[in-house]
């Protein structure tokens, strides 16, 4: 879904980003091809554990005017909004015996449940940690 963005030029060159639609929610960038990439990553970093309703996308005409965003340029970035997807999801998952002794010893002392460690556990590795 195309969201309205605003770009304010820093006296550095790089590019500040502030997205309307989620408030408090802002990002930068050295290049405007990054532009994208790095509107998607402060989005969903910004969603992330939320449950809360996607907004629909603002007006460009509703925001222009406003003092804050005096100066900036506006663009439109296609956000992926499957990735702000926190809707729960039952699944059936097989774990070796000892390794579910392994997780539960450690979510004792750590606080936390079974699923959220799993979770965790995975989008880390699917994020660039390791295994």
């Amino acid at each position: 879904m195309l969201y309205p963005v605003c770009v304010h030029r820093e006296a550095s060159g790089s590019l500040g980003v502030t997205i309307p639609d989620f408030p408090g929610c802002f990002s930068g960038a050295d290049d405007w091809r990054d532009l994208p990439r790095m509107v998607q990553e402060a989005i969903e970093v910004h969603c992330e554990g939320e449950n809360m309703e996607t907004p629909a996308p603002s007006s460009l005409d509703e925001l222009r005017d406003l003092p804050d965003f005096e100066g900036g340029e506006w663009v439109f970035v296609d956000v992926n909004l499957d990735a702000l997807d926190t809707r729960k999801e039952r699944i059936n998952l097989s774990v070796p015996a000892y390794a579910l002794r392994e997780i539960d010893a450690y979510v004792k002392v750590h606080g936390g449940s079974r699923s959220g460690f799993m979770v965790t556990a995975a989008l880390s590795v699917a994020r660039g940690g390791s295994p």
